[in-house]
């Protein structure tokens, strides 16, 4: 046979050309496959990406675990608590990604140490599903609703660890030539899952509150109804998982391909040399950081934007689940399109441009936030409880006098809407037009998709051959740490400063991750094997 020379990992003399490319460089060591060129069995291939694409679907439903609520989060919480205020929704949406935080070293963990993928995976999908059943019941528990609502919330997030899983999974049951695109597809269903959500919560809109159902056994209403469709998928989930999914790790089987075909030496050398390597710790840890500060940007996205419209626009509990659906829903389509135009320019453009250029993108997003003008928002100055009715419900009211008891009542049923009296900036703080709401969002759905997809893809690159469960576990904590931390930050900026100061602080923490990301632009490079294997050798 021929000479093959196996990549080295040495530099050529331009670091920053196409050999040190992410998506299209060459692979930083070769699989016992490769270098004995056996093809995988029809049967075999099939069944890896069976599983493969089980792993899509659970990612996808994730995904919409935590979006389908989004929307409405804020009008239901004030439905369970009258009195609950912005700060009170940063906990609601935070205690989901606190709840990730937790679960996902743990499962990421598990499924190292028992080498397998199914048990944390099936565990975590229960776990979800009873969360789901939880909160479809939170109205039948009035002493403590709030409670409850964290805890279903936490649960929920807590199932969704298992992300860590599915990205350690597909890591090592795909080749380094096949795992960009499917790190891409993975987060094209990611995407699609916070497309889905919004749009489910949006279609069950007509179903309205209180619903179908409403009795202490059952709540079917607009806000309970994508609760019950994501349990019922999760149920499915679990049955694809039992069923289809099987276990597949790309190197395992090309050791059993080695033995058999009895050329025993070369994966003595693979084997070596994968236990003796070390990888760049420094550009782990600044990659954990940049996905940190991706979540980050993407949690105080998604928090702000039904508080943010209800202020701005005046609009209603119903209108503003209706409407935000809709603007999340686009959005997502958008991060898919991107998705796909990421694949195609990533050929000829250095991945960590695109890393950086997402970023800007972000950057651009929230300062076209920043509110300007003369303009201000209408201001809630009038707001009752009205005594008739078990639940506390605000309306805007005309003043009128009854003759007989001398006092004001209210002369219309109409729900209170525009900026809160209590926010003192709602009276000298311009208000954002619809126009820049939609302007901003659509940078953002470019920005976060692009730094989502290239950062954790530049994260397996670096840690090389070894199973990943455990550091994907890590990367998936930081991102939940992110989304723990966003929306706590967010609302209370929000409430005592604005909309101003929101975004521009958010513009200030993009400006100076851009200026880390440029600080350790040369680390993030794919790992490089130095090993006796990297020499030349005669087949």
């Amino acid at each position: 046979m021929a000479k093959e020379e196996v990549y080295d990992g040495e530099d050529g003399p331009d670091e920053a050309d196409e050999t040190t490319r992410l998506l299209s460089s060459i692979p930083p060591y070769r699989s016992v496959g490769d270098l004995l060129k056996l093809p995988e069995q029809p049967e075999q291939y099939k069944s890896r990406w069976r599983s493969i694409r089980v792993m899509y679907l659970t990612m996808f439903l994730s995904s919409v675990s935590f979006s389908i609520c989004m929307s409405s989060i804020w009008p239901y919480l004030q439905i369970l608590d009258p009195d609950a205020d912005t700060n009170l929704l940063g906990w609601v949406v935070a205690i989901y990604s606190l709840g990730q935080l937790i679960a996902s070293p743990i499962f990421g963990f598990w499924a190292n140490f028992r080498a397998r993928s199914r048990e944390p995976l099936v565990v975590s999908m229960i776990i979800n599903i009873l969360a789901n059943v939880l909160y479809v019941y939170l109205e039948s528990i009035p002493p403590k609703r709030l409670g409850y609502l964290m805890l279903a919330r936490a649960l929920i997030g807590f199932g969704a660890g298992n992300v860590a899983v599915v990205r350690s999974y597909v890591s090592g049951a795909t080749t380094i030539k096949e795992r960009t695109g499917s790190m891409a597809i993975m987060s094209a269903f990611q995407a699609t899952g916070f497309i889905i959500g919004p749009l489910i919560q949006t279609a069950m809109v007509p179903v309205g509150f209180p619903g179908l159902v409403h009795s202490t056994f059952l709540h079917m209403d607009m806000y309970t109804s994508p609760a019950i469709l994501s349990a019922i998928v999760g149920i499915i989930n679990v049955i694809l998982i039992i069923t289809i999914f099987r276990e597949h790790r790309v190197s395992d089987e090309e050791k059993v391909v080695n033995i058999q075909d009895s050329v025993p030496s070369i994966q003595e050398e693979i084997e070596e040399a994968t236990k003796e390597y070390s990888p760049d710790y420094f550009a782990i840890l600044s990659c954990i950081f940049l996905f940190f500060v991706v979540l980050f940007v993407f949690a105080v996205f998604e928090t702000i934007t039904t508080p943010l419209s209800m202020h701005m626009f005046a609009w209603t509990k119903e209108k503003a689940t209706l409407y935000n659906g809709i603007i999340l829903g686009v959005a997502g389509i958008i991060s898919i399109a991107v998705f796909g135009v990421i694949r195609l320019i990533s050929q000829r453009v250095n991945e960590r441009y695109l890393l950086l250029g997402g970023f800007c993108f972000c950057l651009c997003g929230f300062l076209v936030y920043l509110p300007w003008g003369n303009e201000f928002p209408n201001v809630q100055y009038a707001a009752i409880t009205d005594s008739n009715t078990s639940s506390h419900i605000n309306y805007i009211y005309a003043a009128t006098l009854d003759v007989n008891t001398t006092t004001q009542l209210p002369t219309t049923t109409m729900e209170a809407t525009g900026c809160p009296f209590n926010y003192l900036w709602c009276r000298y703080t311009p208000a954002i037009n619809l126009a820049q709401l939609l302007g901003g969002t659509l940078l953002i759905s470019i920005g976060y998709p692009t730094c989502n997809v290239i950062s954790y893809t530049i994260y397996s690159k670096i840690l090389g051959p070894k199973p990943q469960g455990l550091w994907m576990g890590w990367l998936t904590a930081s991102g939940s740490l992110a989304r723990t931390l966003g929306p706590v930050f967010v609302t209370l900026v929000y409430d005592a400063y604005g909309p101003r100061v929101t975004f521009a602080t958010m513009g200030g923490i993009i400006i100076v991750t851009i200026i880390i990301q440029i600080s350790v632009f040369k680390k993030l490079v794919p790992f490089k094997l130095k090993s006796p294997i990297s020499q030349k050798r005669q087949f």
